[in-house]
């Protein structure tokens, strides 16, 4: 830094100002090293770009589309298993319930010992907690297969639902809704199957058939005796407490058939829904053949070629 102070007359001064060190030296430019060739490694080098094609970041959708009929396939092979598993639960609650009222009636005329008092009572009361988390998670899967399904026959017949999916919750969780809203949904999915069948024309009104009808009376059988054992349980007196076991060992009966035909039924739909390809199976072999026509023979020559 240089610089003169101002003023006439006054010798002219000069102030240089070095960095601490004294003033550093200039290095002279690289001379550029002769080009010898591409760089050699001695193994393929682990950076780099993958082997892939090159595509613009948003060429892809962001949610691959799925085919509705495979996520309903998926969907009702959890709940036929929930439903078979429930089932098994609810009848080992059913034969608890009917041991429990076994054990009062012995009571009345005798003591009774303490080690099935004991055994009765776990056994009532753990496969009572397991029959409500298994009925729970049955009953999201098989709702969640329903609008899957209710999605792959719209799509197949080509038509949209007529009522949302949010509706069809609501009706299944909101009591008093869920003695009609079930029934009519299961309706009309049977009803979209058939004519994706052929059975019926697309202007048909839905109506249930008779499977469909006994499915709807197992539903609305189940709710009304599960209401009743739940409110027969808030009375003190000993008749009631009684009469109380009877209602819950029937009310698990109904829920053993209810899932039974819930499975029954799904694997009905689906299998009209989604029909198995005949090439997809192994081990095809032909039984019997039954009201065939005879081969046709062929006629003989007349005379034997020369």
């Amino acid at each position: 830094m240089t610089g003169r102070p101002p003023g006439p007359g006054r010798p002219s001064v000069e102030w240089v100002a070095t960095p601490p060190g004294g003033p550093r030296r200039v290095r002279p430019p690289r001379r550029p090293r002769r080009y010898t060739g591409p760089p050699a490694y001695p193994a393929v080098p682990r950076w780099g770009f993958p082997l892939l094609a090159w595509r613009w970041p948003l060429a892809l959708p962001l949610r691959p589309h799925v085919d509705p009929m495979l996520r309903a396939v998926s969907a009702a092979g959890t709940a036929v298993v929930a439903l078979w598993i429930t089932a098994g639960v609810a009848a080992l609650a059913t034969f608890a319930e009917c041991w429990r009222y076994v054990l009062l009636l012995i009571s009345r005329s005798q003591a009774l010992p303490r080690t099935p008092l004991a055994i009765s009572d776990v056994l009532v009361g753990t496969t009572g907690t397991i029959l409500w988390v298994l009925g729970v998670l049955s009953g999201v899967f098989v709702v969640l297969w329903g609008l899957r399904a209710r999605a792959a026959a719209a799509e197949r017949i080509g038509v949209q639902s007529a009522r949302p999916d949010w509706q069809v919750v609501v009706g299944v969780l909101v009591p008093g809704l869920n003695l009609s809203v079930p029934g009519s949904t299961l309706a009309e999915l049977e009803h979209s199957v058939l004519v994706a069948e052929g059975v019926r024309s697309r202007g048909d009104r839905p109506f249930p058939t008779l499977r469909v009808r006994f499915w709807w009376a197992a539903w609305v059988g189940t709710l009304l005796l599960g209401w009743l054992s739940f409110g027969w349980g808030f009375l003190d007196s000993v008749q009631a407490q009684a009469d109380g076991v009877v209602l819950h060992a029937l009310n698990n009966a109904l829920v053993t058939a209810l899932a039974i035909v819930t499975a029954l039924m799904i694997k009905c739909l689906m299998r009209l829904l989604a029909p198995l390809d005949p090439t997809e199976l192994r081990q095809l072999r032909v039984r019997a053949v039954r009201a065939a026509p005879p081969a046709p023979r062929a006629t003989r020559p007349t005379s034997a070629p020369r």
